[in-house]
């Protein structure tokens, strides 16, 4: 009788070795068997190893499904495969839409660049037009430079004269305005920041006549050529949306902040200086750089202003100037070329100063 019951342990404990040999061929998707052990099993045994191994697999699945989605609960495997099934259309979606506004977005660049380093020839006998320079040159942009064309260096330095002046009048004011309408409590605070937020539905073309009469006025545009540029830089000397877009990232910072640099004795001004402009830095840049952009490519008031001063044109009205006077040959590789020229200053500021201007707009759209 020992003996007997030593036999069914042994067989017994070889059962269980065989099972747990099952258990970890088990993989995702696959379920195998070793040829021997099925051997020795009869059809019922079998039959109840594969049914653990397949609970095995459930397991397993689960488990790296909520590894996955640690935060999510599904009721059946079916459940979380539809899941993925759906997260991964939506991706594929989204990327695609991405990926087609991007070409719209990168294929005039493209367009631009190439153009640039084409010769006259290609441009006017290559049909269809090529895709790339057959014969690259960089013959435009030496006209650019020494040739009739040259007008664009004065442009350049008459647009940075303005941008430059303009950011720093725009940046000025924006931060003392939204300083006062965030921290500074006065009557009627909130309605005058209401009635000014309710001026940026008005567009700016529409005050073009009202500032236009009054540069008139002040003697700005019948003077010496050098006033032409205060008639560029006042105008435009704050911004509404920069001041509501600061303002945003000042509400941030804490009141007790403020409070306790009152009570150590320090300014309104000191606060400003020493706490709340490093605190919202990426904001700032944000604006300097939307200022700058804003400069770069006004349009409009520019050539209002400068009708009777051509040599204070910015760039934009520069650039048109220059080609419209066209005597009927083929300038559009010059004119690329001036484009690319003019487009390098924004790249390279936004390549620079892109952390800055993510974190300051994100940092400035979490709450109001």
């Amino acid at each position: 009788m020992e003996q007997q019951n030593n036999v069914n342990n042994i067989s017994s404990s070889l059962e269980q070795s065989k099972v747990h040999n099952l258990m970890s061929e088990v993989n995702y998707g696959e379920i195998s068997f070793d040829e021997n052990v099925s051997k020795t099993l009869d059809k019922n045994e079998a039959k109840k190893i594969r049914q653990q191994t397949k609970q095995a697999l459930k397991e397993q699945n689960k488990k790296h499904l909520s590894q996955q989605h640690s935060d999510l609960y599904f009721e059946s495997d079916a459940q979380a495969k539809a899941f993925i099934v759906k997260r991964r259309i939506k991706l594929f979606f989204v990327y695609f839409f991405l990926t087609i506004g991007a070409l719209f977005t990168l294929i005039p660049f493209y367009w631009m660049i190439i153009t640039s380093f084409k010769t006259t020839d290609e441009i006017i006998y290559s049909s269809p037009a090529t895709l790339f320079p057959m014969n690259p040159s960089i013959w435009s942009y030496q006209q650019i430079f020494s040739g009739e064309y040259n007008d664009l260096i004065l442009y350049i330095g008459n647009t940075l004269i303005v941008a430059v002046c303009t950011m720093c009048l725009s940046v000025t004011t924006v931060i003392l305005a939204a300083f006062a309408f965030s921290r500074l409590e006065f009557k009627g605070r909130d309605t005058i920041f209401a009635l000014l937020l309710a001026t940026m539905m008005v567009p700016g073309e529409m005050m073009t006549l009202t500032n236009y009469t009054t540069v008139i006025n002040l003697g700005w545009l019948n003077g010496d050529s050098w006033l032409v540029f205060l008639a560029m830089i006042f105008p435009f000397g704050t911004s509404v949306f920069y001041t509501f877009f600061l303002r945003q990232s000042f509400k941030q910072i804490p009141n007790e902040l403020y409070y306790a640099a009152k009570v150590d004795g320090n300014s309104d001004f000191k606060y400003l200086f020493k706490v709340m402009l490093p605190i919202a830095r990426p904001t700032i840049i944000t604006i300097i750089i939307l200022s700058i952009i804003g400069s770069w490519n006004a349009y409009i008031w520019p050539r209002t202003v400068t009708v009777f001063h051509p040599d204070r044109k910015l760039i934009t009205d520069g650039l048109m100037m220059m080609f419209a006077g066209s005597d009927g040959t083929n300038t559009d590789n010059i004119m690329m070329a001036a484009t690319t020229i003019v487009s390098i200053p924004l790249l390279l500021a936004f390549v620079l100063f892109k952390k800055y201007i993510m974190r300051g707009v994100s940092r400035s759209g979490i709450k109001g």
